[in-house]
């Protein structure tokens, strides 16, 4: 306790009863700051308890870039990645919001696309690449960005899928599905050779319907469907093929050219994916040679081609399970935003890759696939 030069003495507790007024108002000063301090950080937590609820509320937003909207497998995975949303919504407990934005074939507007998604703030970025090779300048801006990247249905190259520990694949065994479409081919020949070698040549000619140049996936298929073929035994002499891009105008087109020039010597339509077989169809159709014309085959197994091997008009094709791989990609995505290990929630993940088996469709079980759909 000290005078204060009035009087009146001032009471600092336990300290030294000869300290100066100046010694004592520094005391005072200390602790009355670090009661100010202790006050704000009780004030603070309060604020971070009220927001983190919130934070733990707000919707999970995830983007998808499709390399065009107007493909019809990619329209179908796009749809049952929406639908999917749904479940991944109960499982978390959270909004889930899925923005799809169409690249129209363009590789600079996908990668802006990206960007608008980072920007943003997106939880998740899906991308469905226009140009395989380029992935490495979007998987650099996740990274960078520390956004998980999952491309699917079109695999980037190697060294792009090493960028970093968040970047995953969705897709298929394009070397399956080419050899499953060969060996529907070598069953339907197996159970009725007559009906498909109409010039009893032993040979079967053919006509192929390609996809992209540049698509490994088209490459591979078209390489194994043939493949498979001449494995069993089978000869087959091939008599046009044609790059259509994966899409319903350019293959008919193409079939009716080759329907001018080799008439019913057609003797099969193989079609990298189901697009370009609806449209040889389409051209078997107005010829009248649906009856009594070629074997087509399809893969993907989507809902127009269950419904025309329904009619008997595509012999068959293989299933490319959009729905499964939509299932796995938001899984995946899921386990990212939860902290967990995808593999543990994705059995099939190996490395940073997923491959969803292919099987194949007939009339026997086409309405029960339809069904799924």
């Amino acid at each position: 306790m000290i005078e204060n030069g009035t009087g009146f003495y001032i009471s600092f507790g336990g300290q030294d009863r000869g300290m100066s007024m100046k010694q004592a108002l520094k005391i005072l000063w200390k602790r009355t700051g670090i009661i100010i301090l202790i006050i704000g950080i009780m004030l603070c937590s309060g604020c971070a308890g009220k927001n983190m609820p919130e934070q733990e509320n707000s919707p999970i937003k995830i983007g998808v870039a499709i390399y065009r909207g107007d493909d019809a497998f990619i329209s179908s995975l796009s749809g049952h990645l929406t639908s999917e949303a749904k479940a991944l919504e109960v499982k978390l407990g959270r909004k889930v919001i899925v923005n799809l934005a169409d690249a129209k074939n363009n590789q600079g507007s996908q990668n802006d696309q990206v960007d608008n998604f980072i920007n943003k703030g997106y939880d998740i970025i899906c991308v469905n690449m226009v140009d395989r090779t380029a992935a490495a300048v979007i998987a650099d801006k996740t990274k960078e960005a520390g956004i998980p990247i999952i491309f699917f249905n079109r695999e980037p190259v190697e060294e792009d899928m090493q960028i970093w520990n968040k970047e995953y694949y969705v897709g298929t065994d394009a070397e399956e599905a080419g050899i499953l479409q060969g060996e529907l081919l070598v069953s339907a020949y197996e159970r009725n050779p007559q009906s498909i070698d109409k010039n009893r040549d032993g040979k079967l000619q053919y006509v192929m319907l390609e996809g992209e140049q540049v698509h490994q996936d088209a490459l591979i298929r078209t390489e194994f469907s043939v493949k498979s073929v001449l494995q069993a035994g089978i000869e087959m002499d091939k008599l046009g093929s044609e790059m259509c891009n994966w899409m319903r105008s350019p293959s008919y087109e193409a079939m009716l050219k080759w329907l001018e020039e080799y008439g019913d010597a057609i003797e099969v339509v193989v079609a990298n994916n189901d697009e370009m077989a609806l449209g040889a169809v389409q051209a078997l159709r107005e010829k009248n040679m649906l009856k009594n014309g070629p074997i087509v085959l399809g893969i993907d197994g989507t809902k127009d081609c269950l419904e025309s091997i329904s009619k008997g008009e595509i012999y068959g094709t293989v299933k490319n399970d959009a729905k499964r791989q939509a299932e796995v990609i938001l899984t995946i995505g899921g386990a990212c935003i939860e902290g967990k290990n995808p593999s543990d929630m994705v059995p099939e993940l190996e490395g940073h890759y997923v491959r969803v088996p292919h099987y194949k469709v007939t009339l026997v079980n086409a309405n029960v696939v339809l069904k799924q759909e």
